[in-house]
């Protein structure tokens, strides 16, 4: 078995090599033993909406701390040894005990958003996050996110962009390894944060007509993830079967047993 060491430098290597890192998101066991069996998957990560929702709960750390940190252990062990970055929200009031929780139960890599609290405040939960890793002897990949985008309102476009460059910028030099902006961002906005944060430095979401995969790749993002719409996929496909069920139908011919 790979050693928690070993997982987070690769997972490193994973964020800075040239070819775009691609991560499906899976949020319980079964989902985890998918992805991990599927060819071309290098890493996995958890979605913190996911795995609350597949437990009862809605999203924003309504889910209690011990919960998810079992969830993401539980995936750890699945994924044998492939590296999993787990989304721990910003941190469940303490973001520096949080990290030293998930890598205790291996995880080599976090999602850490800021719900754009003010910036000093949110460097400070950085720091934290980036001081546990270090204490653990980690090499840890702290992707620190900004909701700049997904919080932006009716607010100008570009003063959007500019807080979300000066909130990337502090993140990383905080210790981030990388920068996550999720959202359904522009092809332009993409490369501006690149061009001002660095190549390989910015992570953004795959949703439903954002970017195609080769200009992320072209524009010299390190990451495209999933977060909750990998299993938004799965419940519709579970809805079209009862829908088709009840009117009459079956199961879809192309139907793999997956478990």
């Amino acid at each position: 078995m790979t050693s928690t060491a070993d997982k987070a430098a690769r997972l490193q290597e994973l964020h800075a090599a040239p070819e775009l890192l691609l991560v499906v998101n899976a949020w319980d066991a079964i989902t985890a033993k998918v992805v991990a069996e599927t060819p071309g998957t290098k890493a996995l990560a958890t979605p913190s909406h996911g795995i609350a929702a597949s437990r009862g709960y809605p999203d924003g750390e309504r889910i209690p701390r011990d919960e998810m940190i079992a969830e993401v252990g539980l995936i750890v062990r699945v994924a044998g040894d492939l590296p999993v970055t787990a989304d721990l929200e910003a941190g469940y009031g303490d973001p520096g005990g949080t990290i030293a929780r998930a890598i205790d139960v291996g995880a080599v890599g976090a999602n850490l958003e800021d719900q754009m609290k003010p910036l000093d405040e949110a460097v400070r939960a950085v720091e934290a996050a980036v001081s546990a890793a270090r204490s653990a002897g980690v090499d840890f990949v702290l992707n620190a996110r900004t909701d700049a985008f997904l919080k932006a309102g009716d607010r100008d476009p570009e003063a959007v962009l500019d807080e979300a460059i000066t909130r990337g910028r502090a993140y990383l030099d905080a210790g981030a390894s990388n920068f996550f902006a999720p959202g359904k961002l522009t092809e332009d906005q993409i490369s501006r944060l690149v061009a001002e944060l660095g190549e390989r430095k910015v992570n953004i979401i795959g949703v439903p007509g954002s970017v195609p995969l080769e200009t992320a790749q072209r524009l010299g993002v390190s990451r495209v993830s999933y977060g909750p719409w990998s299993q938004n996929v799965a419940l519709t496909a579970l809805a079209e079967l009862a829908e088709d069920v009840y009117a009459g139908g079956g199961l879809p011919e192309n139907t793999r047993k997956l478990n």
